[in-house]
C-alpha cells in the first residue's frame, strides 16, 4: 500500500508537532537515561556498551510512539524502521565514538550523554520529518479517527 499526502502544515502545526516530538523523545530520553545509568553504575561495563544498549531502547520506542502519535503516518513501517536504521547507522557510530573519545579525555560520562541527546533530538526530527514522514504525515487511521483542524485537540487525547 502506497500512502502518500500532501499535506501541509501550518506553522502553528509544525510547532504544536515539534512540541509532542519533543514530549515522547523525553519520555524515550528517560527510558535511555535510566538503563544508561542502570548499566554504567551497576556493571563494569565502559561508556559505550551502556550507551548503545540504552540507545537502542530508546530508539525502539521513540520510533514507535512519534509515529502513531506525532506523525500520525501510514508509511510503510518496514520501509520507516529501515529509513531510521540508515539514520543511526550513521549517528551512533559517530555518537559513540565522541562519547568515547570525550569521557577518556576526562569529560563527564552524564555530560557527554546529555550533549549527545540533544544532538540525537534535533537531527533525529529534522530526519523523521523531511526524510521518513515527509509525504505521510497525517495518513494513519489515527489520524483520521481524531482528525481535527487544530493539532491541540489531539495534545489532550
Amino acid at each position: 500500500m502506497k500512502t502518500k499526502t500532501n499535506t501541509t502544515l501550518t506553522a502553528k502545526q509544525n510547532f504544536l508537532q515539534f512540541i509532542k516530538f519533543t514530549a515522547f523523545s523525553a519520555s524515550a530520553g528517560i527510558l535511555q537515561a535510566v538503563s544508561f545509568t542502570l548499566l554504567n553504575e551497576l556493571t563494569l561495563l565502559p561508556y559505550w556498551p551502556c550507551y548503545l544498549i540504552a540507545l537502542t531502547l530508546s530508539v525502539l520506542y521513540n520510533f514507535t510512539v512519534n509515529r502513531r502519535f506525532t506523525f500520525k503516518s501510514a508509511a510503510n513501517i518496514p520501509k520507516a524502521m529501515l529509513q531510521v536504521a540508515l539514520y543511526y547507522l550513521i549517528f551512533t557510530p559517530l555518537s559513540t565514538w565522541w562519547g568515547e573519545a570525550l569521557t577518556n579525555i576526562g569529560w563527564n560520562e552524564y555530560i557527554v550523554f546529555g550533549g549527545t541527546m540533544l544532538i540525537n533530538l534535533t537531527t533525529e526530527f529534522l530526519f523523521y520529518r523531511l526524510v521518513v514522514y515527509r509525504n505521510s504525515i497525517n495518513t494513519g487511521k489515527y489520524a483520521q479517527k481524531n482528525h481535527s483542524p487544530d493539532l491541540l485537540d489531539d495534545l489532550s487525547q
